[in-house]
């Protein structure tokens, strides 16, 4: 199943994607739903994110390559993680599907994405085990990342590079039927690709970091938790579109928009 998340009359609904259509459901993919009567074309929809989380889990150094290229940047020693350690990010960067990335005047040129997998958990969770881990799972999205490097690396939090406003698209929609072992996820910019990887070439998956997490932290239905991701990344200027495909998930688009140009 195919959740979207859009304005009706400034209210903000679910969907369920069947085809080039959109069908209305009454309540929503976490609390319970009712599908309804009324359809819309997905082409004149405009999508939200398709959800606004509790809390925003980040992975953040998750992809070997990755690791080695954000040590070089910052002048230092790569360091792989010896555990599934999570980070966090705030709520206010999120942006949706098609929406600007909006660059404050003062960023440098280091402006890069990232992109990455997004689970989204579907059930309160706690002490999860290899049995039920996925259980908790609602389904998937994309995410990308947007990272100022310059302020990624001089900011002790990381409040500015990671979290300005905008600066996290996930989108397009929640695919619940998702086939991980044969995804792979692509970054183009205007067009052209940057970078391909196996989705879940990753050094530890979804299951270690939902299990480590749960031990510690209650996990809530629609906390996300996005996954980290590979390789080097490059800058992005103004005007540039910036595409991350992953197979069975659609595409995440999104223009970058850099104030005062």
């Amino acid at each position: 199943m195919r959740w979207a998340r859009y304005l009706v009359d400034g209210k903000e609904t679910f969907g369920i994607i069947n085809g080039e259509n959109v069908i209305d459901v009454l309540g929503n993919p976490f609390d319970g739903f009712q599908q309804t009567e009324n359809t819309r074309l997905l082409s004149s929809t405009k999508l939200l994110a398709p959800v606004m989380p509790r809390t925003f889990y980040a992975a953040g150094l998750n992809y070997a390559e990755h690791v080695r290229e954000a040590a070089k940047k910052l002048g230092r020693s790569p360091d792989l993680p010896q555990a599934a350690d999570i980070g966090y990010r705030a709520i206010n960067s999120i942006t949706g599907p098609d929406d600007p990335i909006i660059v404050p005047a003062d960023a440098t040129e280091l402006l890069q994405y990232e992109g990455e997998l997004v689970v989204v958990i579907g059930k309160e969770a706690r002490n999860l085990n290899e049995d039920n881990v996925l259980d908790c799972i609602l389904g998937y999205t994309i995410g990308n990342d947007v990272s100022e490097r310059t302020w990624q690396k001089g900011d002790r939090t990381m409040w500015r590079g990671k979290n300005t406003d905008t600066f996290a698209p996930m989108g397009p929609w929640i695919e619940t039927e998702f086939n991980l072992s044969e995804a792979m996820t692509s970054v183009r910019v205007n067009g052209q690709e940057k970078i391909t990887f196996k989705t879940d070439s990753w050094i530890f998956g979804i299951k270690e970091f939902l299990i480590r997490m749960s031990e510690y932290c209650t996990l809530y239905p629609r906390d996300v938790v996005w996954m980290g991701t590979e390789g080097k990344t490059d800058n992005m200027v103004h005007g540039d579109v910036c595409e991350i495909e992953i197979t069975g998930l659609g595409v995440l688009r999104n223009t970058v928009q850099w104030r005062g140009k």
